[in-house]
């Protein structure tokens, strides 16, 4: 599995708009991608988001890389969202339980 890790800084907008856009439009698009495994979504105060996104093969983890940005330019301007730094490898420990399946945004 490899794992791809987006920082963001949000310039205008609330978190909780972006990420009612982000639950409803690019997650949904992102898990429909062929080796996906995970996609969270991170609050870090201040305007500060963080995306974390792992899937079965290093190409399909870039290819997330791609699509995001891709989302960020054409549907996300009005929230003048910066992508500050982005780290991507391969995942060498991972644990999950049943709960973390469940959509978190409503």
């Amino acid at each position: 599995m490899y794992a791809s890790v987006r920082c963001y800084r949000m310039g205008a907008g609330s978190v909780d708009d972006l990420m009612h856009l982000v639950d409803d439009e690019f997650a949904p698009n992102l898990a429909d991608e062929p080796g996906f495994e995970a996609y969270q979504a991170i609050d870090c105060g201040d305007g500060r988001v963080v995306a974390i996104t792992i899937f079965r093969d290093e190409a399909g983890c870039e290819r997330s890389n791609e699509l995001a940005a891709e989302w960020v330019k054409e549907r996300l301007g009005d929230f003048q969202l910066e992508r500050t730094d982005l780290f991507a490898g391969e995942v060498l420990v991972n644990r999950a339980i049943a709960e973390l399946l469940e959509p978190v945004h409503h």
